[in-house]
């Protein structure tokens, strides 16, 4: 008799096992959801979070708040998260930041991989190599000449150490043996006054602010870091065009904590899947110098697991450390 109650048992488990996730699908979600941004209002990724929640609220008949938590490239916003319910109702927005900072912090209070469940890659973006208008080069080779011609002697502005334009920069310096001049900024409006006054000759900067002040001949594109020519600079090359197999696009994705029920990771995958393939989304990210992509958990996984790997020999060979 205790054998048969044993195994009635085992069977009613197995079959809640398999049924409960599919009824928490269902009914998720049924409160708002707070989409956490480790980025200021106002900002690319910021913008990035409030046009893909309005969408998603719209699809979950629920409240989507964003909370910006910026600081820290974007761990202040990771450490909330991982430290949140595992219950689908904190998302979080993160960049390319996301996979640099392991290796640029020695010490973090979370682990970028274990901590967090992957949802979807949203969207990626080249930067683009501008110089000031006076430096004499028209091109990448141009610019490689140059700066071989005279080491130490130019410099670059970046967003910050360990931001995507500084280890740009740093992946080309690295390519081409080039020795020029880390000047860092407090972000990517600081860096590019200087540059338009003359005190800095180049640096990767993201597209949105700078394509205006490229068609207003205040800087001069050289090359867009992506895999393909961008549609906002369709006569600028990419780098590959000069250095095969140069790409270095920033990306933005959607975390959610470790332990996240799968089925509820699948509900908030087509329904950001859904709203990327929207054409007011799509065209609004396109205007904002973004490509929208979306992904599925495991390609998204697999993708940043392989962008940790790369910018972690970019960091060790620039030299870069916050902590």
């Amino acid at each position: 008799m205790e054998a048969v109650r044993f195994i009635a048992q085992l069977i009613l488990f197995f079959a809640n096992a398999f049924i409960f996730p599919s009824a928490v699908a269902q009914t998720y979600p049924d409160r708002p959801i707070r989409f956490i941004a480790g980025y200021p209002p106002g900002s690319a990724s910021d913008n990035v979070s409030r046009i893909l929640s309005a969408k998603l609220a719209q699809q979950f008949g629920q409240q989507i708040v964003v909370d910006n938590r910026p600081g820290a490239a974007g761990n202040i916003a990771a450490e909330l998260t991982a430290k949140s319910p595992p219950d689908g109702y904190t998302m979080l927005l993160v960049a390319t930041n996301h996979a640099i900072v392991s290796s640029l912090y020695k010490k973090l209070s979370f682990d970028p991989v274990k901590d967090f469940a992957c949802v979807s890659l949203v969207s990626t973006a080249p930067t683009v190599l501008v110089v000031h208008p006076s430096l004499p080069v028209r091109s990448v080779a141009d610019l490689i000449s140059l700066a071989r011609k005279h080491p130490g002697k130019m410099n670059y502005a970046s967003s910050g150490s360990g931001a995507s334009p500084h280890l740009n920069m740093e992946l080309f310096k690295n390519n081409k043996n080039l020795n020029i001049t880390h000047i860092p900024y407090k972000g990517v409006p600081q860096a590019l006054t200087d540059l338009i006054g003359g005190q800095i000759d180049m640096m990767f900067s993201t597209m949105a602010p700078a394509v205006p002040l490229v068609k207003a001949g205040r800087l001069r594109a050289l090359a867009v870091s992506g895999s393909k020519r961008s549609p906002a600079l369709p006569d600028v090359p990419t780098m590959a065009e000069t250095i095969p197999g140069f790409v270095a696009e920033s990306w933005q994705g959607v975390l959610v904590p470790a332990g996240t029920p799968d089925a509820i990771i699948d509900r908030i995958n087509r329904a950001i899947i859904n709203a990327l393939q929207q054409p007011d989304v799509s065209q609004k990210l396109i205007d904002l110098g973004f490509n929208p992509v979306g992904s599925t958990p495991q390609e998204f996984s697999t993708f940043l697991k392989s962008e940790i790997l790369r910018w972690s020999h970019v960091v060790k060979a620039s030299g870069a450390s916050v902590d």
